[in-house]
């Protein structure tokens, strides 16, 4: 029910990111976690017990600061990631669990304990909170294990206000709204800023927490970090949604300086895997000023197109129902990662990509371990661009993905404004085919021309102004006839500075 690695053994594997170009680590929750309930494994760290200790399948807390230590000396930033929403799954309710409740434990898959709206809690209705014997004092800070804190309404529906007042699968939901909760949650992450001095926080679940929780929440550990010396503390929440009008409300109102981009990642989805216009792209973007704040802008969106819950882009283009070949899915997922890379926002490389896992699927079928594995369903993965499976170890250095993103790597540090340039779009279409944007900033300009068709297309560049290439994977083609036409092969892109 437990595997992945370590701190000792991600301290080792530093030079492996480092040389990848990593500058930045986001870790799994690393706090101490209920590791098994109803039945699933939570080695995720998701579901916590113990908000000061680290959890010991990871290592001790002086691990932890030297992982850091180790990390910082090779100028790469750490964050962690944190949860307020919910605590691991240890209230119990008298209705759905027995009289001990320890009910769920004789039905591993129960039916669960139906969502009570807060509007039949005023006419009396509500679940009878137990704590099983023995879990009494399971959690710390202390005052995590009296009910009071907790909303007690059953399970989420996921809508409405179950999505913010349910319990996730059990897991037990904190009442942010009250102001004692609140304070209690700045207080437990000073003291981790204080101890461990990461760089900045992921936030997870940040929908279902009311908004005014983040008001609060957010701009007091930005100020405690700068006031120990963290000047460029950086926090980004995740928000599932697509809609960028949705997501921007959690920078601006709930003033958390950044969100993971779900938008972009819908839209790579889109335009890569489901071959809609590239129009798709230019509609995303023009939708950027909604995140203009004077802490927040859309350069700071958190890219991605893989994630730990929704599963692996690589996933997805496998089960297309355009039944790409194994090439087409590799030069899909690099000119999906090149924009992550290339476009505004801050680019996320989820662990394995590099070495072409796809994955079974969502949630613990895209957790795959990069050392030898033992399991079944992930060892029996068809890896992209290797013979390996994940029963080998899998931390190569010349697997063309690591090499190619690498690449893009380097080339995000070595022009500024592929980073914080302001991006403009020059041309798209209703169908797969050209995406043409430019970078401004830094006394630099970029254009940056991608090609998401199956062909080769054309475009012709300004000819009262003179582009030297600066990366192109493929070969770039001119017009004899025309110097300023030039082709974009098939599923590829080419980055020019104007000079």
């Amino acid at each position: 029910m437990y595997h992945g690695g370590d701190l000792k053994g991600l301290t080792e594997k530093l030079p492996y990111l480092d040389e990848l170009g990593i500058s930045a680590i986001w870790l799994t929750p690393i706090l101490r976690n209920r590791a098994v309930q109803a039945g699933s494994a939570g080695y995720h760290g998701y579901w916590i017990l113990d908000f000061t200790e680290i959890d010991p399948h990871f290592g001790s807390n002086a691990d932890l600061q030297n992982f850091i230590k180790q990390a910082h000396q090779r100028n790469i930033k750490v964050f962690f990631d944190i949860i307020t929403n919910h605590t691991a799954d240890v209230i119990k309710y008298k209705e759905c669990h027995g009289d001990d409740g320890l009910g769920w434990l004789i039905k591993v898959k129960n039916a669960g304990c139906p969502y009570i709206s807060t509007a039949e809690l005023a006419r009396g209705k509500h679940y009878t909170t137990i704590i099983p014997q023995g879990d009494e004092h399971l959690k710390y800070p202390h005052w995590l294990n009296d009910p009071h804190y907790y909303h007690n309404q059953g399970d989420s529906t996921w809508q409405g206000e179950s999505s913010q007042n349910g319990d996730f699968a059990g897991l037990d939901d904190i009442k942010t709204e009250d102001p004692f909760v609140v304070n209690s949650f700045i207080s437990i992450y000073k003291n981790i800023i204080d101890e461990f001095k990461p760089d900045g926080f992921r936030i997870d679940t940040v929908k279902h927490v009311n908004i005014e929780f983040w008001s609060q929440f957010a701009p007091a550990l930005v100020d405690h970090a700068k006031a120990k010396g963290i000047n460029n503390f950086f926090m980004f929440g995740e928000v599932y949604s697509a809609e960028p009008s949705y997501l921007s409300r959690f920078t601006t109102t709930g003033k958390i300086q950044s969100v993971l981009d779900f938008g972009f990642q819908q839209t790579m989805v889109d335009t890569l895997i489901k071959q809609q216009g590239t129009n798709k792209l230019a509609e995303l973007f023009a939708q950027d000023h909604f995140y203009n704040d004077k802490d927040s802008n859309a350069n700071q969106l958190v890219n991605f197109i893989s994630n730990h819950d929704m599963g692996r882009f690589a996933y997805l283009l496998k089960h297309s129902k355009h039944h790409y070949s194994e090439s087409e899915q590799l030069a899909r997922l690099k000119l999906a990662t090149a924009l992550m890379f290339f476009a505004r926002g801050v680019p996320v490389i989820y662990y394995g990509d590099e070495q072409g896992f796809v994955g079974d699927g969502v949630d613990q079928d895209a957790r795959q371990d990069m050392m030898p594995s033992k399991v079944a369903s992930y060892n029996n993965d068809n890896l992209l661009a290797t013979t390996k499976t994940t029963a080998d170890d899998n931390f190569d250095q010349n697997h063309p993905l690591y090499k190619t993103f690498s690449e893009y790597a380097k080339l995000y540090q070595q022009y500024p404004a592929l980073r914080n340039g302001k991006q403009s779009t020059v041309y798209s279409q209703k169908k797969a085919g050209l995406f043409v944007f430019t970078k401004t900033g830094q006394q630099q300009k970029l254009l940056i021309v991608v090609n998401t068709d199956n062909k080769d297309h054309h475009f012709t560049l300004d000819k009262d102004n003179s582009y030297r290439k600066i990366y192109s994977e493929k070969m770039i083609k001119t017009s004899i006839e025309q110097q300023n036409k030039i082709e974009i092969p098939a599923l590829s892109f080419v980055i020019y500075q104007q000079n």
